[in-house]
């Protein structure tokens, strides 16, 4: 019998895992002992506060981010063929949405292998049911150009999409560089078009709000350094 490879979600910030997790996560979770992990020690740190009485040193983590080159991901997916389950842990949220994870489970089907996703957490789909935007059809679209004048085309082009289709889009920006980014959207969307900022979802410090660019340009709120997502709709 092989096992399975579990896509176990995470927290989004600095919290308690069961308050926004199922409680079966925890169960899943002790009785697996490989790992493939964006970072390990934030595994680490996630996995101990899901079950303080984990002995993590009897763990193995194999670390899954941008530097890992394809041919070394074959390699992870070995204790299964010996009937061990694996779980795949992202930084934050759930594995291969806007997180590494995908090419493994890519693998993982082409082998035959029983691919498990859990129930936790996504930053865009609850920032989505909280805007009050279309969630019939909508995109998301990871990060926008940093640059102009090709961030501006952009977000002229994402507005003309969330308007001619009516499409809520859906993007996001490194922390450190929102306070410029809701600039740039404020300076460059129509004062009719809506944008939904969400900040710090599912922590104490939630902030999320819907208004027209009309009305964001008498509230700039501070988004530095918070994890934030961004919505636009008309």
């Amino acid at each position: 019998m092989i096992g399975k490879l579990y896509l176990i979600p995470t927290t989004l910030g600095d919290e308690n895992p069961l308050n926004v997790l199922p409680s079966t996560i925890k169960t899943i979770v002790s009785n697996i002992s490989h790992f493939v992990v964006e970072d390990e020690r934030t595994a680490r740190r996630f996995i101990k506060k899901l079950n303080p009485d984990t002995d993590i040193d009897k763990l193995q983590f194999n670390e899954l981010n941008k530097r890992t080159r394809f041919d070394e991901m074959n390699q992870f997916l070995d204790p299964i063929n010996e009937g061990q389950d694996i779980g795949i842990i992202s930084e934050a949220g759930c594995p291969g949405v806007a997180d590494p994870g995908a090419d493994l489970v890519r693998i993982a089907h082409q082998k035959g292998i029983e691919v498990k996703p859990l129930v936790g957490p996504s930053s865009i789909l609850l920032s989505l049911m909280a805007s009050g935007m279309n969630g019939q059809s909508f995109a998301f679209v990871g990060y926008i150009p940093v640059k102009h004048p090709a961030r501006g085309k952009t977000i002229r082009f994402l507005e003309h999409r969330a308007f001619q289709d009516d499409q809520t889009q859906i993007f996001i920006e490194t922390p450190y560089r929102n306070n410029t980014l809701f600039d740039d959207l404020v300076k460059t969307l129509d004062e009719k078009t809506r944008l939904c900022i969400a900040c710090d979802i599912t922590l104490e410090t939630e902030f999320i709000k819907t208004r027209s660019i009309r009305e964001w340009k008498k509230e700039k709120p501070d988004l530095h350094k918070k994890p934030a997502i961004f919505l636009i709709g008309k």
